[in-house]
């Protein structure tokens, strides 16, 4: 099983944020930062939807589809 919380798995709890990250880093290692801010959201800034972890009520699927709406 993929990532470092199975004990989440299958429960929409897990919070996709650093997944989505890590992601971003690419073209961040790419030298292409500009890119790589059009990416990252302000998500976790704005704090409307946010997983439990980060203080919110909101399930993974909602955090990801949030991030795809921002981007």
């Amino acid at each position: 099983m993929p990532g470092s919380a199975p004990d989440l798995a299958g429960k929409g709890i897990a919070n996709p944020i650093a997944r989505i990250r890590t992601g971003v880093m690419m073209p961040e290692q790419l030298a292409r930062a500009d890119a790589a801010g059009a990416v990252v959201p302000t998500i976790v800034e704005e704090g409307k939807v946010l997983t439990r972890d980060l203080g919110g009520q909101s399930m993974t699927a909602e955090v990801g589809q949030a991030i795809a709406a921002a981007i």
